[in-house]
């Protein structure tokens, strides 16, 4: 099979549709991978060049006072007759670029890849990191695979992921954690109900609290974050006939990245401390990951800030921007692409998006 030719010098909205049009799906990344590392290789001057798996990784070493990592993905969700890309007119907004990982996140991508081709004298020097597998289970990423395997490469001041964002900063991000709330019953004949213990009804105080919940907002490097506390699954029953002995809610806590995972699960564990006490309820954590600090203060991210204009906000949801964050380096999110119609059949991206954070960060990387 032959490796599509990318052009790294071409306006980075044809680049997106070129990378959009090679199909790389979650674990079948190979074909973008040797793409994008071919194209390096060819067309970039002073990279030090890795390949990794479906990892490409590429730095400079110039010598310069600070370091930016340019980190992207370059695994989409499965397609849905929405490759090859597609190019339309939309009036006087401009034109829009349709296809499947338009907007999460190959323009990124394309705008880091024909950045590193065209900036001439960049004021820092550059890694690159395109990865594999983030939209899938967590123990694929393959940024995680280079946290634990290459963590030198990830070494920088501050990092910026081409995730969608709308072409705004999104600093930091939330931080999630998934609890399972077990009742325990006494199975019966739903004619004869007295006899059972019902583990479904037991539920009743945890959703109660849960609905009664007032979520914290705070306030971090002037972004705000919005903390959430929600039931996000329910099982319990047998059958029609039966009164059930067993019964769970699954909860989903979204928390500022000023607390911890374990601050967190206090946090939650404290809410049904009763209940917990008394042996009604059980907990169980499922599943957790820690959140990011803008880091908005630090030089490098505060002069990204001034180069787009002083437009941040912060980021609701989890990204990788957690992995930086946790090895002290400021991160955060910012790519062309309205995140709400990331992994939609009718994916698309404005093509001025494109065009506006190339400027904004070759602005950043040259002033």
């Amino acid at each position: 099979m032959s490796i599509p030719a990318l052009d790294l010098r071409a306006d980075p909205i044809d680049l997106t549709a070129a990378l959009v049009d090679i199909p790389s799906v979650s674990h079948d990344e190979a074909a973008i991978a040797d793409a994008v590392e071919i194209a390096i290789r060819e067309q970039t001057s002073g990279f030090e060049v890795l390949r990794h798996g479906n990892r490409v990784l590429a730095r400079t070493d110039r010598g310069k006072a600070r370091r930016v990592v340019l980190a992207g993905h370059l695994d989409t969700v499965p397609i849905a007759d929405n490759v090859p890309s597609r190019r339309e007119k939309a009036g006087s907004d401009g034109d829009v670029l349709h296809g499947c990982g338009t907007v999460d996140m190959k323009s990124g991508d394309a705008v880091f890849l024909h950045l590193a081709a065209t900036l001439d004298d960049p004021n820092c020097d550059l890694t690159l990191i395109f990865y594999d597998c983030e939209e899938i289970a967590a123990k694929y990423n393959g940024l995680g695979v280079i946290e634990r395997e290459l963590p030198q490469w990830l070494a920088g001041d501050v990092a910026i992921l081409g995730e969608p964002t709308a072409g705004q900063i999104e600093a930091g991000c939330q931080g999630t954690l998934r609890v399972r709330l077990s009742t325990p019953g006494v199975r019966a004949h739903s004619a004869r109900s007295w006899l059972g213990d019902n583990a479904i009804h037991k539920l009743g105080s945890v959703l109660q609290t849960l609905a009664a919940y007032q979520a914290r907002r705070v306030d971090i490097d002037g972004c705000e974050y919005r903390e959430g506390l929600s039931a996000v699954r329910i099982e319990g029953g047998v059958a029609g006939n039966v009164v059930p002995d067993v019964a769970s809610v699954d909860v989903n806590f979204r928390f500022a990245p000023d607390r911890s995972v374990e601050q967190a699960t206090d946090h939650v564990r404290q809410l049904f401390a009763d209940e917990i006490a008394s042996g009604a309820v059980t907990f169980e954590v499922t599943d957790s990951a820690a959140g990011a600090l803008p880091g908005l203060g630090h030089p490098a991210a505060a002069a990204l800030v001034a180069a787009a204009g002083g437009k941040f906000r912060a980021k609701y949801g989890w990204t990788d921007v957690s992995r930086f964050s946790a090895l002290g380096i400021p991160a955060v999110n910012f790519g062309p692409g309205d995140p709400n119609l990331a992994h939609k059949r009718d994916e698309r991206v404005p093509t001025s998006q494109i065009t506006e954070v190339t400027d904004v960060l070759r602005r950043y990387l040259t002033a």
